[in-house]
């Protein structure tokens, strides 16, 4: 039984992914300082969602509509990712991994979207 949002799997998995941004910007160049705040931005914005949206799940609707936000910051952070793919060849192997992670992440919160039943 799901008794705190850390029980939730999404959460967690995306908890572990955030530090996995932290690790992979952190070999980024000075000069993609912008891209570094928003891949930031984007993936600690995917458990406070789901965090946010718990905190209210007894409004069915309004978690739900957390988790979509959730997942458009998960896509977003594979939008960054993919970016890095293509203007930072020494980093394409972990930007790569790691977006192939958050797409994983995507999809399973597009399911607990789905089966959440509302009340």
């Amino acid at each position: 039984m799901i008794q705190d949002v850390t029980d939730l799997e999404v959460y967690r998995l995306s908890m572990e992914l955030v530090s996995s941004v932290y690790q992979l910007v952190d070999k980024l160049p000075k000069s993609e300082s912008d891209t570094v705040s928003q891949i930031k931005r984007a993936s600690k914005s995917v458990p406070a969602n789901i965090a946010e949206g718990y905190a209210k799940r007894k409004y069915g609707k309004e978690f739900k509509r957390f988790l979509l936000i959730a997942l458009g910051s998960s896509d977003e952070v594979v939008t960054h990712l993919r970016i890095i793919y293509v203007t930072i060849p020494r980093l394409q192997k972990d930007s790569q991994v790691l977006a192939e992670k958050y797409i994983v992440l995507s999809k399973r919160l597009n399911s607990l979207h789905s089966k959440w039943i509302v009340t």
